[in-house]
């Protein structure tokens, strides 16, 4: 008797199962997403069932081929009108499909391609027991210098798993500046952060170095996202829920259906303002913003060079993306908070990059404060409030990415008999020695500094125009200070490298294979292209500038 009480009310408390919705999810307009993450399993498959020899040329193909179908899907979306007139939140309001995801995922994905064929130059070290090796680790697991590593190194192992780690970062940062909900943003941070956490750790010289960046980095980007997540948390709890519109709405004070509960946190001030700085915080410690820059120097530096410039460019553009979205999309009713602190930041990253960037001596380690320096810059475009500030910084990020993949991309090249010859002091005379190479990293270094007739001048002078039109005029004073600091060291290398007698026992320019060149090739056009002519990318990225709410 007793149980079929039971059983009854089991079958009559529960809902029908018609009540359950199934998700609406719009696949056509996340698919550059989705055909990254695709092909990202695909090369896990490749590790698994494809023969070694086989591999590389297996990744490789499936990569490139992943790469170019995302960004035609973003070039299809965007001619579509997803990035103006049919812009929305897909996927159940957890992804914006809007100009400046869509520009941004576009930026991402060509630089990933063009950083892409860094990853699989095997020309520039000498044949090793007769096998062409890349810049990786012969096989990850080993310890540096013990006999299994040695034994990996005479077998010709390589690490093709760099190929698709690099895929799963990029799904995260095609993610990243366009998710629209808190923990969206949270899961494509981690997504993105855990490959390149490994792939510093994978360098074949130097390993110990390379395994001590990777730590570092490691260490300091877990704290970072435990900032975020508790800042997510406290958000939460002031708003009572993670969409960015509803959040927005509270904090705005338009919402429309108060509970008693949210009544009781929505004037707490204190849980919106600690959860904002929070989560902005972790984002630009991911920017490399001062005083969340220290990791930036040390990896830079020990990651593999490739690793280096992938990450330089591509990490800053998700992570500037996000941090568009969140002040504009969820806090403009904050501005007068966060401002003032941003210009704090904006100032003492601008200076703090230029003036220790004098110090280095490592050629790597110097570009790491260069980058420190430009976040400065990018973010006095962000301070501007304006349409023209997002256009601005969607230019200058643009335009910095292949500019940087570039120069790191000329820094393998530089090598002596312990690999690449990163000191300064080897560089002197290179442009006696190989005056192609040096040339082309002398347009690298002035597309830095932001001389006239380079992307890096056009695009500090959008960003420093709409921060001076957006009230922000003593900020471009200093951007402007910062710059002719920048500019010195800058130029100082250019001499080195021109006007220096080379020593005898100096390093060798390996000749790299046709990925290089193509590499630094784009970087040289794209560089040149913004900068003699930007104003058909200018009014591209101003037509991307306007985000969905």
């Amino acid at each position: 008797m007793s149980t079929a009480v039971v059983h009854s009310l089991w079958t009559t408390a529960a809902d029908p199962i018609s009540k359950i919705g199934a998700p609406k999810i719009e696949y056509a307009q996340l698919a550059p997403t989705l055909i990254v993450v695709g092909a990202a399993v695909v090369g896990i498959l490749v590790e698994a069932f494809v023969p070694r020899r086989s591999r590389y040329h297996a990744q490789l193909f499936v990569s490139v081929v992943a790469l170019v179908a995302a960004f035609a899907a973003v070039v299809a979306l965007a001619a579509d009108g997803y990035g103006t007139t049919k812009a929305h939140i897909a996927a159940m309001g957890a992804i914006a499909v809007d100009g400046p995801a869509l520009f941004l995922q576009g930026t991402i994905l060509l630089s990933a391609l063009v950083g892409l064929f860094t990853f699989a130059e095997r020309r520039l070290d000498p044949e090793t027991h007769g096998n062409r090796v890349d810049s990786f680790a012969a096989q990850a697991a080993s310890v540096p210098g013990s006999d299994s590593e040695k034994a990996a190194v005479k077998a010709g192992f390589t690490t093709t798993e760099v190929f698709p780690l690099l895929l799963f970062a990029v799904a995260g940062m095609l993610v990243f500046p366009a998710a629209n909900d808190l923990l969206t943003l949270f899961i494509a941070l981690e997504v993105f952060s855990l490959p390149l956490y490994l792939l510093c750790a994978l360098a074949r010289r130097k390993r110990l170095l390379s395994q001590e960046a990777a730590v570092k980095y490691f260490l300091l980007g877990s704290f970072a996202s435990a900032f975020t997540l508790f800042g997510i948390a406290l958000l939460y709890g002031y708003a009572g829920s993670v969409s960015y519109a509803t959040i927005a709405q509270v904090v705005d004070g338009t919402v429309t259906n108060v509970s008693p509960a949210l009544a009781d946190t929505m004037g707490n001030d204190v849980l919106l303002l600690i959860g904002a700085a929070m989560i902005v915080m972790g984002l630009l410690f991911k920017v490399g913003a001062v005083p969340f820059h220290m990791w930036t120097p040390d990896v830079y530096q020990g990651a593999p060079t490739p690793v280096t410039g992938f990450m330089a460019a591509a990490t800053k553009v998700a992570a500037f993306g996000a941090l568009l979205r969140i002040l504009y999309v969820v806090l403009p009713g904050l501005r007068w908070d966060w401002r003032p602190v941003m210009w704090g930041v904006a100032v003492v990253t601008m200076l703090g990059g230029a003036i220790v960037a004098i110090t280095q001596t490592d050629i790597k380690r110097l570009l790491a404060y260069s980058s420190i320096a430009h976040a400065g810059f990018i973010l006095a475009g962000v301070i501007a409030t304006t349409p023209d500030g997002v256009s601005s910084v969607l230019f200058y990020l643009a335009a910095y990415s292949f500019v940087t993949i570039g120069a790191f991309a000329v820094v393998t090249l530089v090598r002596d008999a312990g690999g690449e010859a990163t000191h300064l002091s080897k560089w002197a005379g290179l442009g006696r020695r190989s005056p192609l190479v040096a040339a082309v990293f002398a347009v690298f270094l002035l597309a830095f500094a932001g001389i006239p007739l380079t992307s890096g001048f056009a695009g500090k002078f959008a960003v420093f125009k709409a921060a001076a039109e957006g009230g922000a005029a003593p900020l471009v004073v200093v951007g402007v200070i910062s710059s002719a600091i920048a500019a010195f060291f800058y130029i100082r290398v250019i001499v080195l490298m021109f006007f220096s007698e080379p020593r005898p026992e100096g390093p060798t320019v390996a000749v790299p294979s046709p990925l290089t060149m193509t590499t630094i090739g784009v970087g040289v056009a794209v560089t040149l292209v913004l900068g003699v002519a930007p104003q058909y990318f200018l009014d591209l990225a101003s037509q991307a500038g306007v985000f969905v709410r």
